[in-house]
C-alpha cells in the first residue's frame, strides 16, 4: 500500500482521488472503530462517524480553513472523536426529551412527571431554533430514515444531506446543553444523586 505524507493526503483530498480515501479507510478506520466501539458504539456507527468526518475535512480544505497544526491521523482522530460525543450526547437527549421510562412496579410520582415535561419542553424549544432544513432532516433522521433516503426524499444530494445532518447534531446538542433551564435541572440532579449515592 503507498503510503501518502500529510500534505499528500491534503493534496489528494482536494482533487477528490479516491484512492486516498481508501488509503485513509484501510490506514485510520481501525483506530476510529476501536474508539467508537469502546465508548458504546458499533462498527456501523463508526463508519458513519469517519465518513462524516472525512466531509468536514474537505469542506475545510476546499475553503482554505484547515491548516494543520499536528499530524493528520490526529486531527482526524480529534474531529471523529468530537462527532462520536456528539451523537451520544444526542441519544442521550433524545432519551430525556422525547421518551418516559415506564415502571410497571412502581407509580411515577408528579416531580418525574414534572422533569419530563420540563425536558420535553425544553427540547421542542431548542428544536424550533433550528432552521427548517435542519429540522425536517433532524426528524426523519429520527424516524431511522437513512442520509440516502433523507436525500431522495427531500431532493438535496447526499453529501449535503450527511454534512447538514452533522451540523445540525451539533447545534441542537450545543443548545440544549446551553439551556438554562436545562443546566439547572442536571445541577438538581447530580446534587440528589450526591445525597443517595453519596
Amino acid at each position: 500500500m503507498k503510503e501518502y505524507t500529510d500534505s499528500e493526503i491534503l493534496q489528494s483530498l482536494k482533487k477528490r482521488q479516491s484512492s486516498v480515501v481508501r488509503y485513509l479507510f484501510n490506514r485510520y478506520m481501525p483506530m476510529i472503530r476501536l474508539m467508537v466501539t469502546q465508548k458504546g458504539g458499533t462498527a456501523e456507527d463508526a463508519k458513519d462517524v469517519f465518513q462524516d468526518g472525512l466531509i468536514i475535512m474537505l469542506e475545510k480544505i476546499d475553503n482554505y480553513e484547515l491548516v494543520l497544526r499536528c499530524k493528520f491521523k490526529t486531527f482526524l482522530y480529534s474531529i471523529c472523536e468530537n462527532l462520536w460525543k456528539a451523537v451520544l450526547a444526542k441519544r442521550k437527549a433524545a432519551d430525556n426529551y422525547k421518551y418516559q421510562r415506564t415502571d410497571a412496579d412502581s407509580i411515577k410520582d408528579f416531580t418525574e412527571v414534572y422533569d419530563n415535561e420540563l425536558y420535553q419542553n425544553i427540547f421542542e424549544d431548542v428544536y424550533e431554533t433550528l432552521d427548517p432544513v435542519s429540522r425536517k432532516i433532524l426528524k426523519l433522521y429520527w424516524q431511522d430514515y437513512s442520509p440516502k433516503e433523507i436525500a431522495v426524499k427531500l431532493g438535496y444530494t447526499y453529501g449535503y444531506v450527511r454534512k447538514k445532518k452533522c451540523e445540525s447534531q451539533g447545534e441542537l446538542i450545543k443548545k440544549l446543553l446551553e439551556h438554562p433551564q436545562y443546566k439547572l435541572i442536571r445541577k438538581t440532579e447530580e446534587a440528589i444523586k450526591n445525597v443517595v449515592y453519596g
